[in-house]
């Protein structure tokens, strides 16, 4: 069985696996008091500047939660997309943890608009009426579209004039930077985002979030906030190091521009089919397509895939194929032959 369900399918790259070992070798200090952490965070400050404080945790929804736990008040709230993984895919944990209400925007490209999101904000401090602090977006999201850097800064600014903060979902962050040919400080720093959840996990690794703060004074109840939040990793040299390698060695652009290539690759292979209609720009390693609903369980036979009407109004039989870095090419030109020979059989049934 081939998957084109998530990039989470991939296994571990096998660079990796010798940088784990090489650190489990012998005695050292424990919950992150140890040279490879204090490596990570140099690391991290090349990529996003001497100012970055860096946190690793186990899961993206630990950086996603615990990020927003740091710097939210219970009177407080997140805008975000309806589509939003902390919407739609954590299961209740921005809820039952962060106690603040998520006020969800309609997203038809994936992007939160900023006249929608300004809409939200009111003019002057109101008991009976939540109070945003943290405007949420995914990048790439969860249409695998992309916020240009005009319209990250654009959001940055429109936010910091008003006492908001903008968090950045940076699950398949490496993705990207990579499809906009930027840097990490350029697309993240630069555009004045507070809060990073750095996802490496998707690109490779065993194991590898981390939360980012690029004020420092955000980070301050962050120790504390991540111990309760049961994501003191005991073995924390173990997750640092693999993130110190997947920074330095360059293998999250290479894995990233791989699984990049792939979608565009796929997304090629599927315009000589009228009846396969593009749901979204291919911009990242997300392919979103409308197809006939007896093609779907055809092709499900022999690669795993997601159907994705997500949300009410979203087209029926929506479908997301996702690639990652060990995806090849002869696996998607199998899919494609499958693809062929299935709608041919449906296009000849009466």
């Amino acid at each position: 069985m081939k998957s084109l369900a998530s990039d989470n399918n991939a296994g571990v790259h096998p660079e990796i696996w010798p940088v784990i070992q090489a650190a489990s070798q012998g005695a050292s200090l424990s919950y992150g008091h140890d040279v490879w952490t204090e490596q990570m965070q140099a690391t991290f400050e090349k990529a996003f500047g001497s100012q970055s404080q860096t946190f690793a945790v186990l899961t993206g929804t630990a950086a996603n939660v615990l990020g927003l736990a740091a710097v939210l008040e219970p009177h407080q709230a997140v805008i975000c997309s309806q589509m939003a993984h902390l919407n739609l895919d954590e299961g209740g944990a921005p809820e039952r943890f962060l106690g603040a209400k998520l006020i969800t925007l309609p997203t038809p490209d994936g992007k939160l608009c900023l006249d929608d999101v300004l809409a939200q904000i009111p003019a002057a401090e109101d008991e009976h009426r939540v109070q945003p602090r943290v405007v949420s977006i995914t990048q790439p999201t969860e249409l695998g579209t992309l916020y240009t850097l005009a319209e990250i800064r654009a959001l940055a600014e429109a936010l910091h004039e008003r006492g908001l903060l903008l968090h950045m979902d940076g699950a398949r962050i490496a993705n990207a930077v990579v499809a906009l040919d930027t840097g990490f400080y350029d697309m993240v720093t630069a555009t004045g985002v507070d809060i990073l959840s750095f996802g490496a996990t998707k690109n490779g690794l065993l194991c590898g979030e981390a939360v980012v703060f690029l004020k420092p004074e955000l980070a301050r109840r962050f120790h504390f906030v991540r111990k309760q939040g049961m994501q003191l990793f005991s073995k924390m040299r173990l997750i640092a190091a693999q993130l110190t390698t997947y920074l330095d060695s360059g293998l999250w652009r290479r894995n990233a521009l791989h699984a990049n290539q792939m979608a565009a690759y796929l997304a090629a292979g599927l315009q000589p089919l009228p009846e396969l209609k593009l749901y979204a720009p291919v911009q990242s390693n997300g392919v979103f397509v409308t197809l006939p609903a007896a093609l779907i369980q055809a092709l499900q036979a022999h690669t795993a895939f997601y159907t994705w009407d997500v949300l009410p109004g979203m087209p029926v039989n929506l479908v997301r194929w996702m690639t990652a870095f060990d995806t090849q090419k002869e696996d998607l030109d199998d899919f494609l032959a499958q693809l062929h020979a299935a709608l041919e059989q449906w296009r000849n049934t009466p």
